[in-house]
């Protein structure tokens, strides 16, 4: 899971050169993220693709949820 989520995030950022302004969440980092209705790390490998999203927020908004 660690790997997964490393490649979807620092991963991303750093194939189109935007690692210095996201991929992590630090301060100063753009922060597109989603909230999950649980933790990815604590559910069985084979049942993470039904954690469903209950949240995104895209350029500091709220864009669902």
């Amino acid at each position: 899971m660690e790997q997964a989520v490393r490649a979807w995030t620092a991963g991303s950022a750093f194939a189109e050169g935007m690692e210095v302004d996201k991929g992590t969440l630090a301060p100063g980092m753009l922060a597109d993220f989603v909230a999950l209705e649980q933790d990815p790390f604590e559910v069985v490998d084979e049942r993470v693709a039904d954690v469903q999203v209950v949240a995104t927020w895209i350029g500091g908004h709220e864009r669902f949820g």
